[in-house]
């Protein structure tokens, strides 16, 4: 109903705005007929096009229109002269009458000739805003109006050229026989790709960029999802991404610029939207449709402009403006259904009796098993619903299947209205996406329980050409987020109900039960608990907390822009002036509503009757509460302000062309809310960046750039820092040598850069030079006569580090781009890049020095090296059918070459020379034979209160032959946890109005654990908050060391009951290391155009009814849970997506 509500407001202002009278009011004397025109668009919004020599002898004349009709004008205007005029739409074309028989015997060659046509798109759209003019005096020429349509006095044999930005130019002769045009312009494909936005949103030829910059398409990020982050993976080469969440809200995407290339403190690329730095969150809300470019700027040549901001590269988007024409209207409007793309398989709760006594006995055999066969009777009893079952005091609880629906739906909706004349231009967009969540609402509880985040976004870009020089920019945009979702044991808004559920046992109490004779009035749920006391049980019943209440939160962002483009060519040609100034307000709060649930358990059971009674546990005073408290909680206000202003200047002389770029940025952010003065200040960055470039011919290409940049966080002595580089490109395919090879490769070049990248944030500490003192925070001392005076003690929480510099990156970068058969465009980097100076904390700082805080210097070094790789084909059989496909891949890998640790005696302990997030653990050998065995071997004991390991234990291996096994058997193992290998391939067809598409992304050379205390059934987790047995997984139940099947290669080692027997078990180790290598289907899409002739009977410019899918099909080796999610398998799963769309334009 909201969307609805905001389409049709929309709409209606949009209608209201274009809504004229049709008649003419003006009284003047001598006025001429240009300013009659003029008067005619103001007030009716018809255009009037002429030709000015046409109208240039028309005398003067007398206005005396009162609320007269439109022809009318036209029709008293024009008497007495030699002009008539056509309507077309909401056109009026001035040309002269037609000459009699006498008049066409004179000379035609001399007079003018009034061409008209109508310029249209291969689709049948009119285009606004084309170009007509005369092919060798390029200063006559005119526009086509909103419908496309176009005048123009020109000679006879004046060759004309149509050209519109985008599309393939036209040239046609003018004949007194041929002076009507109906043009249709092609699409240039490869025009639109030769051009790349660059640092600060610049417009640059693909041909003279020497950076490393790869552009994505924006409708290759469109996927079925509310985030565009998940879109990212696979998309590009050069990003490293991966997604470790589905729910709503919190499902962003990690991702990096050329892998981690650092171990310090930020190791995320900058993101710019409209050339501001924003967040990831702001990225992740926006919208495909209002995208217009989205680059990524990845080596030194390409970031050197953003100094220190851009040092683990950039992500550059710019959204969309209008174009000259009438108003076009656009809406998309979306529905999905999504699923879990991989559902856990926990086993049932009779195999989960049986093993949980299986557990008990092959530890403790003398012990009395934890579930007689009372209990397992009646439990499958109540599972099969026999006679007299009883779920309540013979609980068998799916708490997944309860808690959890197998499927949700979400909606989405975008709609924009863009358009303008010569001298403004607008773009005006706004989109609502609602995601729920898949746990279920309960009707005994009137407190909504399921995931629900809803976005709402405005944007608005108008351009303003004040004079032919100068053009004004007003930006606005805003966002505004909301959602509600579970309380969760943590605080946080991550859902713990899968790991809670996966964490209770499902025998041992119900989620509720029914009332029994002293509760039948009771007007509260009845929740279930563990038999005992109240206090002598730590216990979690998931129903209950999924029940207890809500967290709610709201965000927003609002952001106002205001752009100047200035052309300067009076100081000299070819200067332009490009100044920004913004500023936007974030402010965000959350709170909780909850109330404290009712416990209850067995306090009696009349096998006979097969009835209970029950037994209140919580019963001390505010223990259990029927009503909703509320409950602040954090809020977060902070307001920044950019300056930032561009000199640029290029000058061509004969084949030498240069060009220069100076630029100021300034920003400061200011929270409102600090809890610290330290963090209240403003926090301020400036910097001074340049360009210089140069080509000879276009084909030989030099560039220098510098960032300079200052930083509050360094003493003076280090305050600034300096950062050039260097680029070079060669288009070799235009050397006369080259030509024998360009009937195969009708494109090559080489391109290299080399440079310095400076990284200030490098720690959450804003004042290195400065020492924190807390003069109040210290030990307590007491004095004076029986100690009856007492003052704190002083506090430090940080030295002074007046040495601590800036992070620096050494960026290396060889690129080839070739096209080849006219279809096939490659591009091929090598990179490799030296970062130093990361900082790092001391380590053999003796304690003997009284240091209360620990002491940071620039000590690390590491190294990261890479290929990055895409291609493109496109073929086109026929104006029906076409082929595109499209790949890319990226290989990632880096290392620590110094690092600050302990002199080991033991080599494979240095961190030297191995990946950044590498795994770290013991090397598992197999499971212990026997008893026997595991007595013999060296000793492996992991605490003072582990017990030994038995047959069925992991053995580890001894790595130092010392007969212990402790941490010095520790080495690295596997590949690291962010991934090395990420790649994508697709493929799309277009036949006449139907087009299908599909994408593959995948990632490889990546390592996870499974963690073992989070996973091993019937043991207790060791997490915060979670106090259950952990559930079984079926996997587990199926592979599994047991006296009966002695398997010394089980999926899971021989079981246990309690932490201390399963210690030997939980250590990280290669027994939990897996391969996190996967490729999945990630999309597929069938859409259906409605031919143009029906979409215009329909008045539409056309519409597209589309469906599509997202992670529909995995591969992998790893089977337990999506693969995606690494070693979190209890988190909120990814999602998989089906969707239904519709997408019009009119």
């Amino acid at each position: 109903m909201k969307l609805a509500t905001f389409i049709v407001f929309l709409a209606f202002m949009q209608a209201s705005a274009t809504v004229f009278s049709q008649n003419i009011t003006l009284k003047q004397k001598e006025v001429t007929l240009k300013k009659v025109f003029n008067e005619i668009h103001k007030q009716t919004g018809y255009s009037v096009y002429w030709s000015p020599q046409t109208i240039s002898k028309v005398p003067r004349i007398k206005a005396d229109f009162q609320d007269t009709p439109l022809e009318d004008v036209l029709k008293n205007c024009l008497r007495n002269t030699n002009l008539t005029y056509t309507i077309d739409g909401k056109s009026v074309i001035i040309k002269e009458k037609k000459a009699d028989a006498v008049q066409l015997t004179a000379p035609v060659s001399q007079a003018d000739i009034t061409i008209t046509g109508t310029v249209r798109d291969g689709k049948g759209v009119t285009l606004p805003g084309v170009t007509i003019s005369v092919a060798d005096n390029p200063k006559k020429g005119t526009v086509t109006d909103n419908n496309g349509k176009f005048v123009l006095d020109v000679k006879e044999g004046a060759v004309i050229r149509v050209s519109f930005v985008g599309f393939i130019s036209q040239t046609f002769t003018v004949s007194s026989d041929n002076k009507v045009f109906n043009v249709v312009l092609m699409e240039d494909v490869r025009q639109a790709e030769e051009v790349v936005i660059t640092a600060y949103g610049k417009r640059e030829r693909k041909e003279a960029i020497v950076g490393s910059v790869t552009t994505v398409k924006p409708a290759e990020l469109k996927i079925p999802a509310s985030n565009l982050t998940n879109a990212l993976a696979g998309q590009a080469a050069g990003i490293i991404a991966f997604q470790g969440s589905g729910q709503p809200g919190q499902d962003n995407a990690q991702f990096f610029i050329r892998g981690v290339t650092t171990f310090g403190y930020k190791v995320d690329p900058l993101i710019l939207i409209d050339n501001i730095e924003l967040t990831t969150n702001d990225l992740a809300r926006l919208q495909v449709d209002d995208i217009a470019s989205f680059s990524i700027l990845k080596d030194a040549s390409a970031t050197a402009l953003y100094g220190a901001r851009g040092a683990n590269g950039v992500i550059l988007v710019s959204t969309k403006e209008g174009k000259i024409g009438k108003p076009q209207i656009s809406f998309r409007a979306e529905n999905s259904i999504s699923q879990n793309t991989s559902s856990l398989k926990i086993a049932d709760p009779i195999t989960y009796m049986n093993l949980y006594n299986e557990a008990s006995i092959s530890r403790q055999p003398t012990a009395p098993v934890p579930f007689n066969q009372d209990k397992i009777i009646n439990t499958a009893n109540t599972i099969n619903k026999g006679p007299g079952y009883n779920p309540y005091v013979y609980p068998a609880v799916d708490w997944l299947g309860m808690l959890l629906k197998k499927q949700t739906t979400t909606q989405r909706g975008n709609l924009s209205v863009s358009g303008g004349t010569p001298f403004a231009r607008y773009y005006v967009g706004g989109s609502y996406n609602k995601d729920n969540g898949n746990l279920r609402d309960d009707p005994a509880n009137n407190n909504s329980a399921n995931v629900k985040f809803q976005n709402y976004q405005l944007r608005s870009n108008v351009n303003l050409n004040l004079t032919k020089t100068t053009e004004a920019i007003i930006r606005f945009s805003g966002t505004f987020s909301n959602y509600s979702g579970p309380l969760t044991t943590d605080g946080s808004f991550s859902s713990d109900i899968y790991k809670i559920a996966l964490h209770t046992s499902p025998v041992s109490f119900p989620a509720y039960f029914s009332p029994d004779d002293n509760n039948l009035g009771t007007q509260h749920i009845l929740y279930g608990a563990p038999q005992g006391t109240y206090l002598s049980n730590t216990f979690n019943n998931p129903y209950a907390l999924l029940m207890r209440g809500h967290k709610t939160s709201s965000e927003s962002r609002v952001l106002a822009q205001l752009e100047l483009n200035q052309k300067l060519d009076f100081v000299t040609k070819g200067l332009n002036f490009h100044g920004i100034f913004s500023t936007n307000r974030y402010s965000y709060f959350d709170s909780n509503l909850s109330y404290n649930p009712f416990y209850y358990n067995i306090a009696s059971y009349n096998k006979v009757t097969n009835s209970y009674t029950l037994n209140w546990l919580n019963q001390d005073p505010s223990d259990a509460r029927e009503y909703l408290s509320y409950y602040p909680g954090r809020t977060n206000i902070n307001t920044q302000s950019y300056i930032q202003a561009n000199l640029d200047y290029t000058k061509q002389v004969g084949n030498h062309n240069f060009s220069g770029t100076m630029i100021y940025t300034q920003q400061e952010t200011v929270y409102s809310n600090a809890e610290k003065l330290i963090d209240a200040l403003p926090h301020r960055n400036l910097g001074i960046a340049g360009r210089a470039a140069y080509n000879y011919k276009g084909k030989y290409f030099a560039e220098f750039n510098f960032g300079y940049n200052g930083t509050e966080r360094f003493s003076a002595e280090h305050r600034y820092g300096f950062f050039p580089t260097i680029g070079a490109g060669w288009l070799v395919s235009e050397e006369k040598f080259f030509e024998p090879l360009t009937s195969v490769f009708n494109r090559v070049k080489v391109r290299a850069s080399y440079g310095l990248v400076g990284n200030d944030a490098i720690s959450d500490r804003r004042f290195f030079y400065a020492s924190d003192v807390n003069l109040n925070g210290g030990a307590r001392a007491s004095f004076g006569t029986n100690g009856g005076y007492s003052h704190n003690g002083v506090s430090i929480n940080n030295y002074a580090d007046p040495n601590v510099t800036w992070e620096t990156s050494r960026q290396a970068n060889l690129a080839l781009e070739f096209t080849a058969f006219k279809n096939l465009n490659v591009i091929a980097e090598f990179y490799n890049y030296n970062r130093y100076n990361i900082l790092q904390p001391r380590t053999s700082i003796p304690v003997t020095e009284g240091l209360e805080q620990t002491i940071y210097a620039n000590l690390g070094k590491a190294n990261s090296k890479g290929i990055d790789l895409s291609a493109n084909y496109k073929q086109v059989f026929s104006n029906s059918l076409s082929v595109t496909a499209r790949g890319n891949f990226t290989l990632a890998s880096d290392k620590y070459t110094q690092f600050e640790q302990p002199n080991y005696p033991e080599a494979y302990r240095s961190n030297i020379g191995q990946p950044i997030r590498a795994g770290y653990g013991y090397i598992a050998e197999r499971l212990f034979v026997d008893d026997a065995e595991a007595q013999s071997s060296p000793t492996q004991r992991f605490s003072s209160t582990a017990r030994l390991p038995q047959g069925g234990d992991i053995k580890y291996r001894d790595l130092n032959g010392d007969g212990l096994i402790d941490s010095r058997d520790e080495t690295f193992i596997g590949y690291p946890q962010v991934p090395e290998i990420v790649y994508g391939y697709g493929l799309s067809t277009q036949y006449k109005n139907l087009d299908v598409s599909a994408f593959f992304q995948g990632q490889a050379r990546v390592s996870f654990f499974i963690d073992p205390t989070k996973v091993s059934p019937f043991v207790q987790s060791t997490e915060a908050y979670v106090y259950g047995q952990t559930q079984l997984l079926q996997q587990f139940a199926d592979s599994h060391w047991s006296p009966e099947n002695q398997n010394l290669y089980a999926l899971y080692p021989r079981l246990s009951i309690t932490k201390d027997e399963a210690e030997n078990n939980l250590q990280p180790s290669t027994w939990w290391l897996r391969n996190g290598s996967f490729m999945r289907l990630k999309s597929v899409e069938i859409g259906y155009s409605l031919p143009a002739s029906v979409s215009k009977k329909l008045g539409l410019r056309n519409v597209r009814i589309y469906m599509n899918g997202l992670n529909l099909v995995t591969w992998s080796s790893f089977k337990l849970w999506d693969p995606e999610l690494g070693g979190n398998g209890f988190a909120y799963p990814i999602q998989k997506v089906y969707n239904m769309g519709i997408n019009v334009n009119l």
